[in-house]
């Protein structure tokens, strides 16, 4: 699965630019044709069952934005002028694989296995017990804003694509401004890595959310 998940870094990689981005634009259409109007399914979510795992446009977006923004800390003006304890940080908390490691953690947990697919005919072809749509959303830094966000949510249909349930968590944080003059070094520094917090929280509550989906289904 890790051979997998590489993989699909590198597609994005290769897709993603190198100018710190804005946030992308999220839309909760882009997949509609996907999710439709799917009827509810008879299964049940167990420990036994084998997971096929899908991107919405949604996380494909937010993977190439955290590749561009972390890239671009990395090589930039960010890792050129600034002080080292800054730019760790801001690589740091713009890790581009945390939520996907973090969401495959959760589910290998729950789950007989978990394999990541490029699309929808793949993961239908490869039958699965039960198909995932993952849905990410990433807000970091910028000289703009100092808002973060972070959100993931997923859907879980039968291998007919009938829907069975979803688990989702999120956060959210608004800091005063990273770059005032009265700040040193070791605050900038703690701010930043507040986004990486962000990003924990979010999938710690998707964790508990699909324990107790897990459970109510049990």
């Amino acid at each position: 699965m890790k051979l997998r998940i590489t993989a699909l870094f590198a597609l994005i990689a290769v897709l993603a630019g190198c100018a710190v981005p804005g946030a992308p634009r999220y839309s909760d259409e882009q997949d509609a044709q996907l999710r439709g109007s799917a009827p509810a399914s008879s299964v049940t979510l167990k420990h036994t069952q084998t997971v096929g795992v899908i991107f919405t446009q949604n996380t494909v977006a937010s993977l190439a934005y955290m590749e561009r923004y972390n890239a671009a800390v990395r090589t930039g003006v960010v890792a050129s002028l600034t002080d080292s304890r800054i730019t760790d940080a801001y690589v740091n908390s713009s890790d581009p694989q945390l939520a996907i490691n973090g969401f495959a953690e959760s589910l290998e947990k729950q789950f007989a296995s978990v394999a990541f697919y490029e699309n929808l005919d793949a993961v239908l072809a490869a039958r699965p017990d039960v198909i995932v749509l993952l849905d990410t959303r990433n807000k970091l830094i910028t000289e703009r804003s100092s808002d973060v966000q972070a959100s993931i949510s997923a859907e879980f249909f039968d291998s007919d694509f009938k829907f069975i349930g979803k688990a989702e968590g999120s956060d959210a944080k608004s800091m005063s401004p990273i770059w005032a003059h009265t700040k040193r070094a070791p605050q900038i520094a703690a701010q930043i890595n507040e986004q990486r917090n962000v990003q924990v929280n979010a999938l710690q509550k998707f964790d508990a959310s699909l324990q107790a989906l897990i459970k109510a289904q049990s």
